[in-house]
């Protein structure tokens, strides 16, 4: 036992010339209380005894009295006494004074540490070694080693080790936070992802497991999800605010690279996506620090509820279905809100509705859907490509060359340019396919594209706008040529005498025309510049054919 105190006491003084004190020596079981020290015990003494040594020093009683009452060492009593002694303060003030007055009084260093020259150099250069350890490319060793060739006569590695793993622990500390109603959700996902099995192709299929949780009352929302594309968690997200029937004030999420574009400690740059879907639900988005969980330590510590409270009395049942999977998640996480918190005689679901629920926003009328936004160039063709679908969708030919926004929906492509929409859209998912309108074209374009939409009805559908006479004339103009696509120019014709002449003077040389029994563009031009339209017919119409023995129909070839 002697030996094991001198080898205590030496390396007690050793501790102390190197700048530990008496706290962190007894922190690693060095703490001695011995009458042969020149210092006072390392175990503090209480307020009642040390008051109970000022009223027996009023009271006249020596130290070795003091001592032999409290059961303390003589040195001790006295080092007390004449701390008080040398405060210069009556006894009779010092009893009244509070604990922590008095306390600093008796309890100060009695001799100050003179700390050695080789603390203070590593202290100074701790922040270095810190951050070298933390950028994951050298080791204690190494940093040691470093050390030593720089102080040849520095500490040695284990004392090395030592002064690093005391500072380090200074910024281990973990901060209490109370947290405002209504005002953050976190969310993330789970490491382990759930899963449910296919009966038709016999494959499991692993789903990502999304965690949503309130930080004030802890109320939880999980889902599994098909993937953990952009999309389908914007949509999961929306689910979650439903299910908690309003919306906080801050959503806040891991760097996911879904939500967030590029990190940031201040001012991460989120996805556009995102952003949409925070302004649909009037929300600020917020993202942690990149490797710092603590920064949403609610929804981490979640994840870990999840595998012990959702995922384990799920671990002998079945799935064959993400929706099953979906009911069977959502019964246990009922459970888990309905579930009382440790030690107390209420649960999540309590403090959600009695405090934090009354504190969320009102969610908008209608659900999110969300917009992609790509910027394209105008090429020749005067078309943009939407890449999703491979769907090219015109714009107006004067954009031919230069840069747009393509913003789209499931429903809906708009495509803008400085902020000016050009061009709208029903969205078409044919791959590879064309959607272009007549009044993008240039001119000499929609001319040659009506050309090749013309056919029978397209010229008989113009003529009805015009009278019957001119349908007549159109349907005798088609039948002039063995083809009748050879046809539609002189059809073309036709119609447009009624743009320079007017439909009812069409209508009026397409009724004299017909008298005749020849019919085509010429001669209706003819009639129009002469006015013989307006004059009157000699010869009422009659468009019944005479009968005559040639004239032959299809019976005659049966």
């Amino acid at each position: 036992m002697l030996i094991l105190q001198y080898y205590a006491i030496k390396l007690q003084n050793k501790y102390c010339h190197s700048g530990i004190n008496g706290a962190t020596l007894k922190e690693h079981g060095l703490g001695l209380e011995t009458q042969n020290s020149n210092h006072m015990a390392n175990k503090p003494i209480t307020m009642s005894k040390l008051r109970l040594i000022l009223q027996f020093r009023k009271q006249g009683l020596s130290a070795r009295d003091i001592s032999i009452r409290l059961s303390m060492s003589r040195k001790t009593v006295n080092n007390y006494v004449q701390k008080f002694s040398d405060s210069k303060i009556s006894l009779d003030k010092l009893t009244k004074m509070s604990d922590e007055q008095l306390s600093g009084i008796a309890l100060a260093e009695e001799y100050p540490i003179e700390k050695d020259p080789r603390y203070s150099y590593i202290q100074q250069h701790m922040n270095y070694y810190v951050d070298e350890l933390g950028s994951g490319k050298t080791t204690k060793m190494v940093l040691w080693e470093e050390y030593r060739q720089k102080v040849p006569d520095g500490y040695g590695r284990t004392q090395f080790y030592e002064h690093l793993r005391s500072y380090q622990k200074r910024f281990q500390a973990v901060m209490h936070f109370e947290h405002e109603p209504g005002k953050v959700m976190e969310f993330d996902f789970a490491g382990d992802p759930a899963s449910y099995l296919d009966l038709s192709t016999g494959e499991i299929v692993k789903c990502p497991l999304l965690v949503c949780q309130l930080t004030c009352s802890g109320q939880t929302y999980i889902e599994a999800l098909p993937n953990m594309k952009r999309l389908v968690l914007l949509a999961a997200l929306g689910r979650a605010l439903e299910f908690f029937g309003g919306v906080p004030k801050v959503v806040r999420c891991d760097n996911l690279k879904q939500f967030v574009k590029k990190a940031n400690i201040y001012e991460p740059t989120f996805d556009e996506l995102a952003d949409q879907w925070s302004v649909h639900y009037n929300t600020f988005l917020s993202a942690a620090r990149v490797r710092k969980p603590r920064d949403k330590a609610k929804v981490e510590s979640m994840v870990n509820t999840v595998y012990n409270r959702v995922y384990a009395p799920l671990r002998h049942m079945d799935f064959h279905s993400l929706s099953a999977l979906n009911a069977g998640l959502y019964t246990q996480t009922h459970k888990l809100n309905l579930r009382n918190l440790q030690g107390r005689d209420y649960n999540r679901s309590d403090i959600f509705n009695t405090l934090e629920k009354k504190h969320l926003s009102a969610l908008p009328l209608e659900s999110f859907v969300p917009k992609a936004k790509r910027s394209a160039k105008v090429g020749k063709n005067y078309h943009i490509i939407l890449g999703e679908d491979r769907h090219s969708y015109s714009v107006p030919c004067e954009y031919i060359g230069q840069q747009v926004d393509v913003v789209y929906d499931t429903d809906d492509v708009e495509i803008y340019r400085k902020m000016k929409r050009i061009a709208s859209f029903k969205r078409n998912y044919t791959r590879f396919g064309f959607t272009t309108l007549k009044e993008h074209m240039p001119s000499n374009h929609q001319h040659m594209i009506e050309r090749k939409g013309w056919n029978n009805e397209h010229f008989i559908s113009k003529a009805r706008a015009i009278g019957p006479f001119t349908v007549q004339a159109i349907e005798v103009i088609l039948k002039n040529r063995t083809f009748e696509q050879q046809t539609y120019t002189s059809c073309l014709g036709t119609i447009k005498l009624g743009d320079k002449y007017g439909n009812h003077r069409l209508e009026a040389a397409s009724k004299r025309a017909l008298v005749g029994g020849k019919v085509n563009y010429g001669i209706l031009k003819r009639i129009l510049e002469k006015k013989l339209d307006q004059e009157e017919l000699q010869t009422p119409i009659d468009f019944t054919l005479p009968t005559h023995e040639n004239l032959r129909g299809s019976g005659e070839y049966s």
